[in-house]
């Protein structure tokens, strides 16, 4: 797929996107290093279309409008399953799209007086991306048992639990 042309989200990216709400978004920086930033106001516009509110995010802001291209991540981190998305951001600070988002957070609950803009990205490529865990044939749910049973177990240990051996 080019990079002018449009890749329609399916219900299932839809779906994700909307449970998980958490997008990693990448940009470029203006000295054209990587950077990586969390998005939890990431949501669905509609079916060509992500967006997230800018409430904490001048870096990521400044960098988009320097190089609109932009990678996105979202991951269900228990079933290591997600998609990526590849597009083109227009950061909007006023007009009639602007406040047509601004009401979408609002009517989904959010308090929208720290939205200092809000970032529209047209999805260009939407590709899925799995954890090589099932290349050994794990189930989802095995994977998931896993991941919890970690997560679980993690929060038990303390700082000398984590401590390698004098003989490692």
């Amino acid at each position: 797929m080019g990079s002018g042309e449009m890749a329609a989200l399916t219900e299932a990216m839809i779906a994700m996107v909307r449970k998980q709400r958490l997008g990693y978004v990448a940009t470029i920086s203006p000295d054209g290093f990587p950077k990586v930033s969390p998005k939890g106001s990431l949501t669905v516009w509609d079916p060509d279309h992500l967006v997230f509110a800018d409430i904490e995010s001048p870096n990521t802001v400044r960098n988009l409008a320097k190089n609109p291209r932009t990678e996105i991540n979202v991951v269900d981190p228990f079933v290591r399953k997600g998609f990526r998305f590849t597009g083109t951001a227009e950061v909007l600070h006023a007009g009639e799209l602007y406040f047509k988002v601004l009401e979408k957070y609002k009517a989904e609950g959010a308090d929208i007086r720290r939205v200092r803009s809000v970032v529209l990205v047209k999805v260009t490529q939407a590709l899925p991306l799995v954890s090589p865990a099932y290349a050994d044939g794990y189930s989802e749910d095995e994977v998931r048992r896993l991941w919890e049973e970690y997560h679980a177990k993690a929060e038990d240990k303390t700082v000398l639990d984590l401590t390698p051996p004098t003989d490692f």
